[in-house]
């Protein structure tokens, strides 16, 4: 730390109990009391220095150890009217980075001009500060930090300002270009040239390049009154937002001890916050919360996502504000798909404890979100192709496909929950936009889930539940598992079957177009390319795999093919309307449209094999039940 000496003399002063004296030869002609401690000093080296002391040694009556005045309100107090003192004195004493803020507003209170003495106090004082502190971080920051005590005086005399503009200057400037040693917090020295000293000695070695997160620590040693004040000069010089959002992140994980108990990796910087000694009250929690929602810029991927979820659980923990809450959720919002499902399985902290997890919260984030891609034009139907729809995953996923994948995984997350009822669960599946899935196997396992777990649900509320996937994006592993899934009410279950045929039916004709290009491009490439060996080796190795894919898929189709027959005659069996019942009629029943010649036999099909037809006798069981279930009913 720098500092200047002042005064030539020797240390004439001496302390007794609450009682401050100068040894100087005479005795003491005057006692100044600042506070519960009194000066005995002398008259004439404080009026030729100080204008209020002259008024106040004038005004002032005479008592048996001499005149006595009383300084109730100097900054600083006593300790700063002891250096006070020495300075009128001549007494030596250093002035640093420390106490030059005292100093510096105890001598305008006191009047320490250069009419009263040549090179004064507050001349002296504001000399070092101008040229000495203000061009150094860490003497800048200390005068800053000594402004919490006096701040009205401090105020006055524009020092906090000037102290914040001097750091908000150095902050947004690379640490190379001023101050040398460059690490003043513990890292090497180096010489002017950039090389790294040992003992004042150039050892050639090159210090490492210092990142911008350097001044975080720094700065959250600072109040919150002054944090703030200087995270908006740093605003003002233009410093990047990100730069801005990270450090008021490592304030707040200093102060927020619930910040904490979670901590990622992904934060954007990997300082450890110092711990303090005793936490802040939740008064003081509830504040700092308020302040840093109010200092985060609110702009999409400047706060790391995780960092956020952990304000938005401290604040419904200290029950803040509810505009700092919706405002947290609506910065979760705008970049929901940079969450993890770790993040969204948040408790409920309400008294009523209806749910396990609050899913009202994330349904508001999840609307939030939803807001905002319709705002900026987010994915539209159009553009997820027929493709996709089937089960072939592009290149990226899209904003919107990365949320409905992680709701449905926070949907099979919440399912098991008993006391989740079936009209909160719905909406939340139901507001993710039905073009934001590819596929609906999540969705087809959190409601699974959702059924094991609620098995007193009525028949309608089963069907209504399911309404809510497409049975067309369901995958073939999906399906299959669906086909044989008791939970699912067997309108659902016709529909799967149906679409696990059109499925391996289209798989099968983009085989046979594959095979067709295989057999030109072999064509061209014996044209071209002549009796090659490894290449022809290669082609009727790919040709053998497809023959036996292709054999595989006639055969799966071919008992699909068999099943939906003997499911027809049956269905129709049992038909409530007799004679008039048709294979029409039952497709429009069961809510699905498809061509009638998808489930017509082609010639050479393959019997039908075992499992097909006990798939079906299960169907006749489950429907028959059902059938006389509302027989009794009625």
């Amino acid at each position: 730390m720098a500092c200047v000496k002042l005064g030539s003399k020797t240390d004439a002063f001496h302390k007794q109990g609450q009682a401050w004296f100068c040894t100087t030869g005479l005795p003491s002609d005057i006692v100044v009391e600042v506070g519960e401690m009194s000066f005995h000093l002398h008259k004439f080296p404080l009026l030729s220095k100080s204008g209020v002391m002259e008024r106040l040694i004038s005004e002032a009556s005479e008592g048996e150890e001499g005149r006595v005045i009383t300084i109730p309100d100097i900054p600083g107090g006593a300790k700063t009217f002891e250096l006070v003192a020495k300075f009128c004195y001549g007494v030596k004493f250093e002035l640093t980075a420390s106490n030059v803020v005292y100093l510096r507003c105890a001598a305008e209170h006191l009047e320490m001009t250069e009419e009263y003495g040549e090179d004064n106090l507050i001349t002296q004082s504001e000399a070092f500060l101008n040229q000495v502190v203000l061009r150094n971080w860490k003497d800048s920051l200390k005068a800053l930090q000594t402004c919490d005590d006096i701040l009205p005086y401090a105020e006055e005399l524009n020092i906090p300002k000037r102290c914040m503009e001097s750091l908000a200057t150095k902050a947004s400037t690379d640490p190379n270009l001023f101050g040398w040693p460059v690490k003043e917090h513990g890292g090497p020295m180096q010489s002017p040239g950039g090389s790294v000293l040992w003992n004042g000695i150039s050892t050639g070695a090159r210090p490492k390049k210092s990142s911008s997160d350097w001044w975080y620590e720094d700065a959250s040693t600072l109040s919150l009154p002054l944090y703030q004040r200087l995270i908006s000069v740093m605003e003002s010089r233009g410093i990047k937002q990100e730069i801005i959002a990270a450090s008021i992140t490592f304030y707040a994980k200093k102060y927020l001890p619930g910040l904490n108990r979670r901590q990622g990796n992904d934060y954007s910087t990997n300082l450890k916050p110092v711990s303090l000694g005793s936490p802040p009250s939740e008064e003081d929690q509830k504040l700092l919360l308020e302040e840093v929602d109010r200092l985060l810029p609110f702009q999409k991927r400047v706060v790391p996502t995780k960092f956020l979820f952990g304000l938005l659980r401290t604040a419904m923990i200290l029950r803040a504000n509810p505009s700092c809450i919706s405002n947290f959720e609506k910065r979760i919002g705008i970049q929901l798909d940079q969450a993890t499902l770790e993040d969204l399985l948040m408790p409920n902290f309400s008294y009523s404890m209806e749910t396990l997890y609050n899913v009202d919260c994330v349904q508001r984030i999840l609307d939030h979100f939803l807001a905002m891609e319709q705002i900026t034009g987010g994915v539209s139907p159009c553009s997820v192709d027929d493709e996709q729809l089937i089960g072939s995953s592009g290149p990226s996923l899209t904003p919107i496909t990365m949320v409905a994948k992680l709701i449905d995984g926070y949907l099979a997350e919440v399912a098991p929950d008993v006391n989740l009822k079936l009209p909160k669960f719905q909406a939340l599946a139901a507001a993710v936009p039905e073009y934001a899935r590819p596929l609906d196997d999540g969705l087809y396992r959190a409601i699974d889930i959702f059924l094991k777990s609620h098995p007193w649900l009525a028949e309608s509320d089963r069907e209504q539940l399911c309404r809510l996937m497409d049975c067309q994006k369901l995958s073939l592993e999906a399906c299959t598992h669906a086909a044989q899934n008791e939970r699912l009410p067997l309108r659902i279950v016709v529909q799967v079957l149906f679409f696990e045929q059109l499925q391996l039916r289209t798989s099968i004709a983009d085989c046979f177009l594959v095979s067709e290009n295989l057999d030109g491009s072999r064509q061209l490439r014996s044209g071209f390319a002549g009796s090659t060996e490894g290449g022809w080796a290669t082609t009727v190795r790919e040709n053998q795999v497809l023959k036996v894919g292709m054999d595989n898929m006639r055969m799966r189709v071919s008992e699909l093919e068999k099943e939906c027959s003997n499911m027809r005659q049956e269905i129709e069996k049992l038909g409530r309307v007799k004679g008039s019942s048709t294979w029409g009629n039952v497709s429009k029943k069961f809510g699905f449209k498809i061509k009638s010649q998808m489930c017509s036999a082609q010639e050479g099909s393959v019997t039908s094999q075992h499992n097909a037809s006990e798939q079906v006798e299960k169907l006749k069981e489950r429907h028959g039940k059902q059938k006389k279930g509302s027989v009794k009913d009625e």
